[in-house]
């Protein structure tokens, strides 16, 4: 079981919460007026890399706080783990 480090609460184990898929996914502009295939590739299309990958998580059971890390997709070492609208640490891989 991976054990995740809630920034709020300390480490917890992984079933007390949801993973929120790939931080740092930009909305389009609707002041651009966005076409459908841009919209679609906002929804759908997700980079899925093998290795280090920033994420969003939800402490369903517990704090019930957002926040993001960087877990590799390979080993599922967390490396870093970082407040929600703050940039992907640059020590960071």
């Amino acid at each position: 079981m991976l054990l995740i480090p809630c920034p709020h609460c300390g480490p917890r184990e992984e079933r007390e919460f949801r993973c929120g898929g790939e931080s740092h996914v930009a909305r389009p502009s609707f002041a651009e007026a966005p076409d459908d295939e841009a919209f679609a590739e906002y929804l759908y299309v997700r980079t899925n890399p093998r290795g280090v990958q920033a994420e969003r998580w939800h402490h369903l059971y517990g704090c019930r706080r957002w926040f993001n890390l960087l877990r590799d997709t390979v080993t599922h070492e967390i490396t870093a783990v970082y407040p929600m609208g703050t940039l992907r640490p640059e020590s960071a891989p």
